[in-house]
Formats: structure tokens, C-alpha cells, sequence
């Protein structure tokens, strides 16, 4: 079992400073990494106005070639206070991922991959969803409560919960990104 830091998974409710703190943080990512960073996102539960989470800024990082910024971006990032978690590889190939903070909760996550990397768009047209689709937000907003209530602080258990949800409303929003363009 994959331990959740130093103790329970928390969702708490909406903070209306996660925009800022995300857009305080990615501006000193993009004087850390200057070029390397093509884009930075805000994606994650803290990316959806009105949506619980855990209290984890989650920023997607695209770079030009994978192969370059494990070369040049992880001595950056650590100045930065990032930790490179080279183990995730196992569960998230094709991305570099590093955490920021105190072990539970941490209070970033630095998800980098090549923009061209198919988890990208998913993750973008997902956020994009739920940032639209109240409905589906307040559903997954259930899920994660539950989740959060029942795994305790076996993360594991409570991202793979959200498998489900997360597969299927990506799918409705691909349909509705695909709508939207067609019009």
C-alpha cells in the first residue's frame, strides 16, 4: 500500500487562492527553466473554481523533449524546493513528476511532460469539463469525499477510485470539445 505522506487523505472545500498561488508558482518556474517551459497549466481539482480537493497546486509543464529536461530541469526545480520523484516513472511513463513541501499534504505538484504526450490533452480537456459542466464537478466532488473518507491515507486506493469517473468524463469531454469546434 502507498502511504499518503504523514496521515489521512484531506479533500477540503474550495480555496479561492489556489488561482493565485498556481500563477505565483509558475511564475517562478518560467525564471527557473526560461525556454525549456513551452507552457505551464493549472490542472487538478485546485484548477476548478468551486471545486474540494486536496490543498496540492497541480502544474502540467511541457518542455520540448523529455530527454532534454531530465538533463536541464531537475537541478532548477530543486532550487526551487521540488523533489524529483523518478520512481512514479512506473505509474506515469512519458512524464517527469516532482513534489514540493512537507510530506502530507504536499502543497505542489509538478507533472512535466512534451505537450505532444497524449495525457496532456486529456488532462487539459478534462479540467476544461469540469470547469463548464457544474454537474459533473459536484459528482466528482462526491467521489473524492468518499474516496478521501474511505482510503484513509492509502493514496493509492483513492486515485485508482477515481479511474472510473475520470475515464468516462473525459471521453463526454472530448464529444463536447469535438461539438464545440464543429459549430
Amino acid at each position: 500500500m502507498e502511504k499518503y505522506g504523514a496521515g489521512s487523505i484531506v479533500v477540503s472545500d474550495y480555496d479561492p487562492n489556489w488561482p493565485a498561488l498556481f500563477a505565483q508558482e509558475r511564475m517562478r518556474i518560467e525564471s527557473a527553466l526560461g525556454a525549456l517551459a513551452l507552457a505551464i497549466e493549472h490542472i487538478g481539482s485546485t484548477a476548478v473554481p468551486g471545486l474540494p480537493s486536496k490543498p496540492i497546486i497541480d502544474l502540467l509543464v511541457g518542455v520540448p523533449s523529455l530527454e532534454q529536461a531530465s538533463q536541464r530541469c531537475i537541478k532548477p526545480l530543486e532550487a526551487l524546493g521540488y523533489v524529483y520523484m523518478p520512481d512514479y516513472a512506473s505509474w506515469i511513463p512519458g512524464e517527469l513528476f516532482f513534489r514540493k513541501g512537507p510530506p502530507g499534504p504536499w502543497t505542489h505538484h509538478l507533472h512535466m511532460m512534451e505537450p505532444s504526450h497524449p495525457r496532456w490533452e486529456s488532462r487539459l480537456v478534462f479540467r476544461d469539463y469540469l470547469r463548464t459542466h457544474p454537474e459533473a464537478a459536484r459528482a466528482y466532488a462526491d467521489i473524492k469525499r468518499a474516496l478521501a473518507a474511505a482510503s484513509k491515507d492509502n493514496i493509492e486506493a483513492y486515485r485508482t477510485g477515481k479511474d472510473a469517473f475520470v475515464q468516462e468524463t473525459t471521453a463526454k469531454a472530448r464529444a463536447w470539445r469535438a461539438a464545440a469546434q464543429d459549430r
